[in-house]
This record gives structure tokens, sequence and C-alpha cells, in this order.
């Protein structure tokens, strides 16, 4: 197997729409043209993203003067079937956090909320520190 460096191919982990769901959850009121600039792609790109994941129920668009803000529904399952069931939320809950996730935070992921029948659910992560009560 060849060195990452040097099969010449560039990937990353998250597909262009994964990109633009993280921006518009870190900041609901960025322009497509901001979001083009942070996710390395065309704005016309960025765009038709947009557009396909309001049409699917990921993001909700309210224009408010000539601006659009964006809402996203973190209770939309995954696409994949190798994702059957997750939700989308606890994923953009840590790629958008601003401080360092715990390990405590991380576990909790993979764990039924408390007194929940549905093995799907899971505990918010609040950001408060494993031993102060979350407010």
């Amino acid at each position: 197997m060849s060195e990452p460096s040097k099969r010449g191919g560039r990937w990353t982990l998250l597909s262009g729409h994964g990109h633009v769901l993280v921006e518009i959850a870190r900041n609901p009121g960025a322009r497509t043209r901001d979001i083009a600039v942070i996710v390395d792609l065309t704005e016309r790109t960025v765009q038709a993203i947009v557009a396909d994941l309001v049409a699917s129920g990921y993001v909700t668009r309210t224009r408010t003067g000539r601006r659009n803000y964006y809402t996203v529904n973190p209770d939309r399952p995954f696409r994949h079937i190798a994702q059957d069931g997750q939700r989308v939320g606890p994923v953009l809950e840590l790629l958008t956090a601003t401080g360092t996730v715990t390990r405590l935070q991380v576990a909790r992921l993979s764990r039924p909320a408390v007194g929940q029948g549905d093995t799907h659910a899971r505990e918010p992560l609040t950001g408060a520190a494993d031993d102060e009560p979350a407010s």
C-alpha cells in the first residue's frame, strides 16, 4: 500500500453535504459565499447542496429581509444504511463543539439515555465539565 501523501488524490472524511451541514450548524446566518470559502467548494455547489439539505428536511430556510437563516433538524437520520437509525444531531454536536470533548461525553453518545426505551435516544452534550452539574 502506498503512503497517503504519495497517492496524489485528495479526499476528506465528510462529503460536501456533510461539510455544508456542519457549517450551517456552526453559523445559521452564514451566507452561501461564506460557507463556500470555508468548505472549499464553489458558491454554486454550496447553493445546490443547501437546496438538497432543505428538500430532504435536514435544514429549514427562513428568509428575514434579504438574508437567509438556517435551522438544522438534528433528528434527521443519516441516509446511508450503515448508519441506519442514527441521527445527525449527536455527530453535529461533536463537530461543532467549541471546547474539548471528554471521553465521558463521547461515551454518552454510544449508550441509551437514562430511562429511555428507544435504543437510539442519546443524552445531549451539555458542554459542562464531567463533575459539574448541567444547567
